[in-house]
């Protein structure tokens, strides 16, 4: 039977210049962090800080630089995909064909698995107190998913959502730990499943619920 080989995809390096920024800053949150299961990450963290933070400013100073300011983002953008391509296939090679490892980098994965299918959408079933600023998220499973993420934004008391925090990822889902949390304030939640044809499944709908 022929191994299906889990590869990390390198689609970030056509991405629109604030989504590269996002993607690299997301990398950085997820991945250095955890380093008994990545040890030798090619790019030190501060190296890694520099070059994104060289790209945003060379973006931000575009429009009114003119032809220079262009051709410097383009320099720097060059510099930082350099070094995303270093980590990425580093990060391919660590995780050893194993999927909900690669995701919790913050890289996405490509497969020549054909006969993996989407995954449906999960729904948020359950959202409990653990430790003070603590939520324990249960979401639906899936049995084709890998593992799981769960997002959440500060939600005013007139309704109005605030930006989506970067996502926690987890094996299960079950309890997934969502930390941080200001008691008494309202959060939305969502949950999403990594894994299947299209390596997420999209966002649940959003279930708010007040901190403890």
């Amino acid at each position: 039977m022929k191994l299906n080989i889990i590869r990390v995809s390198l689609a970030f390096a056509g991405s629109a210049d604030n989504t590269l920024i996002t993607f690299a800053r997301n990398v950085l949150a997820l991945l250095y962090p955890q380093a008994t299961k990545f040890p030798d990450i090619p790019v030190p963290s501060p190296v890694m800080t520099a070059g994104i933070e060289a790209f945003a400013n060379a973006k931000a100073a575009q429009p009114s630089g003119g032809k220079a300011a262009t051709a410097d983002k383009k320099a720097k953008r060059e510099e930082l995909l350099v070094l995303m391509r270093k980590v990425a296939i580093y990060v391919q090679q660590a995780s050893d064909n194993d999927l909900a490892l690669l995701l919790s980098t913050g890289f996405e994965a490509t497969s020549n698995n054909r006969a993996q299918t989407p995954l449906a959408k999960p729904a948020v079933t359950r959202i409990v107190a653990g430790m003070t600023g603590q939520a324990l998220v249960t979401l639906t499973a899936d049995s084709n998913a890998r593992g799981y993420e769960v997002r959440v934004a500060e939600v005013a008391e007139d309704g109005t959502p605030g930006a989506f925090r970067l996502p926690v990822f987890a094996t299960g889902s079950r309890n997934i730990s969502v930390p941080d949390l200001t008691p008494g304030k309202l959060y939305a939640y969502q949950g999403r499943a990594l894994g299947g044809s299209t390596t997420y499944s999209d966002w649940s709908d959003q279930l708010v619920q007040r901190a403890a």
